[in-house]
């Protein structure tokens, strides 16, 4: 095929491809449209984008095919000492036969995804003066990348960014709105306690009392930052997953001693049920430890007064299973599909537990970030099992 024609047809097929990235305001699912498309277009073997964050200066890897893996999703690139830093900096397409005769190739990606890397062509992502990020296309499958090839990256890149952008504030505006709408309840709580206390006629007694209700609802607007800023890290793609091999057995033992403390208040046994040959699993310690001990406290905090919760594991060829089972209050069924939105909490609950909303949202994506995913069954004034499977080794391709 002429190079005239190839381009011809390659512009048609950003039309089309124009029409498909506006159909869309789910960042991941942009992003996976984006590079699949420049891997169609260029005929390459794998492409990336990297997002960069102009408030702190990082550059860090959010999509890639071929290459996607835990520990990929939010790694850190270098501005200085890397391809795709210098084409952010610069602004430039850069274009090379051999990535490893640049001198400004950032070979810790090889590394860590061995993906091996020839030929590249990388083009700065930019809308309204701003540079979003670098799309990049990875070893041409037949010959060289050339102009035709350029040409239609840049093209796709210009349409990237801008619906890289309108997503991303999309997103912004709609968690701060809902964040904005959740901190007023406690700011309410705290208004009107301190409004009370201004009154000379209150006994120390119903001062005490007032007091320690505007601790509780100050401890719950801590709480609510925290995970909000959980979920802003994950949904921008920023939180590096840094994997490491680890015994998952030691991590549920440890976790059910931390919460059989806050177990105790309520006489709740926290009972473990885990077989001595589980594998070693390869993914991040602290957040697959995150997700369990989230779990565990929302099993204590929803159980009856002397119940117990359990913790179960078991392993399959590709993935092991944790398991946390109570025998609480249960959820009902119009609630199951809706447990892991931001912000949601069942209705029958919300005022007798305190909680942000946050936490099933934020072990979703912290799963579904390590190649895993979350399950939940209940039965309304019986109990819920969460079922967490995660792949025994963190995905890579070589």
């Amino acid at each position: 095929m002429n190079n005239n024609k190839k381009l011809l047809e390659g512009y048609r097929a950003l039309i089309d491809i124009a029409h498909d990235l506006t159909s869309t305001l789910d960042l991941d699912l942009l992003l996976g449209r984006i590079i699949n498309s420049a891997v169609k277009i260029t005929e390459a073997e794998a492409a990336s984008i990297l997002l960069y964050d102009d408030a702190g200066k990082q550059l860090f890897f959010q999509a890639a095919t071929n290459l996607d893996s835990p520990e990929m999703r939010g790694l850190i690139v270098p501005l200085q000492g890397s391809i795709a830093g210098w084409i952010v900096l610069n602004r430039q397409t850069v274009r090379t036969e051999d990535v490893h005769t640049d001198p400004r190739h950032f070979s810790h990606i090889e590394r860590v995804t061995q993906f091996k890397t020839g030929s590249l062509i990388g083009v700065p992502l930019i809308t309204k003066e701003k540079v979003v990020g670098v799309l990049e296309v990875l070893n041409k499958k037949m010959g060289n990348f050339d102009d035709t090839d350029e040409n239609l990256l840049t093209g796709l890149a210009a349409q990237a960014a801008v619906a890289i952008e309108n997503t991303r504030l999309f997103q912004q505006s709609d968690l701060i709105a809902e964040f904005v709408h959740e901190l007023r309840n406690p700011l309410t709580s705290i208004s009107a306690a301190t409004f009370m206390m201004l009154k000379p006629e209150l006994s120390m007694e119903q001062r005490q009392k007032l007091g320690q209700s505007i601790h509780a609802e100050s401890t719950r607007l801590n709480d609510l930052a925290t995970s909000f800023l959980d979920v802003a890290r994950l949904e921008s793609g920023r939180v590096q997953y840094n994997t490491n091999k680890f015994d998952l057995q030691t991590l549920l033992e440890e976790c059910g001693i931390l919460m059989q403390t806050r177990a105790d208040d309520s006489h709740i046994h926290i009972q473990l049920d885990i077989p001595q040959a589980l594998p070693m699993i390869e993914a991040d310690r602290e957040k697959i430890k995150q997700v369990i001990m989230n779990l565990l406290s929302n099993a204590i905090k929803y159980n009856s007064n002397g119940g117990m919760v359990r913790i179960g594991a078991r392993a399959y060829s590709s993935e092991v299973m944790i398991q946390i089972e109570d025998y609480g209050i249960g959820i009902p069924d119009y609630a199951i599909p809706h447990l892991f939105e931001k912000f949601f909490r069942v209705k029958s609950s919300e005022d007798q537990v305190v909680g942000t909303g946050l936490g099933l949202s934020i072990c979703k994506q912290i799963i579904q970030g390590h190649g895993g995913r979350i399950e939940v069954k209940s039965i309304s004034g019986e109990g819920t099992t969460f079922s967490v499977f995660i792949p025994i080794y963190a995905t890579k391709t070589s």
